[in-house]
């Protein structure tokens, strides 16, 4: 993996990853859980796309795909572990709101 991918795939894909689990946790405190991820979801797209444009500088199509190959495993790595592992969400976690921002 070179430099640029491991900042833009890894770095990246972190700091979207963090943005979205602090603002569960801080919405949790505020909003009925099943409506979470539908506040986060406009969110995190317009954030995501935000760093998409400006701040992933790929040259190839290729390397814009393996940036979001990371970003998705990262998503999908970080939920598991530190929302469905921890919280145990009594009716389960993956809705509608987090397959429409994994397809």
């Amino acid at each position: 993996m070179n430099r640029q991918l491991a900042k833009e795939g890894l770095g990246w894909g972190l700091v979207l990853w963090l943005i979205g689990y602090a603002l569960g946790i801080m919405l949790f405190a505020l909003v009925p859980a099943n409506l979470i991820g539908w506040i986060i979801t406009p969110i995190g797209t317009a954030v995501t796309l935000w760093v998409a444009f400006k701040k992933v500088n790929g040259n190839t199509l290729r390397h814009y795909g393996l940036v979001a190959l990371v970003w998705l495993s990262i998503a999908l790595l970080g939920d598991y572990l530190f929302i469905v592992t921890a919280f145990k969400p009594a009716d389960g976690y993956y809705k509608p709101d987090v397959y429409l921002t994994t397809r």
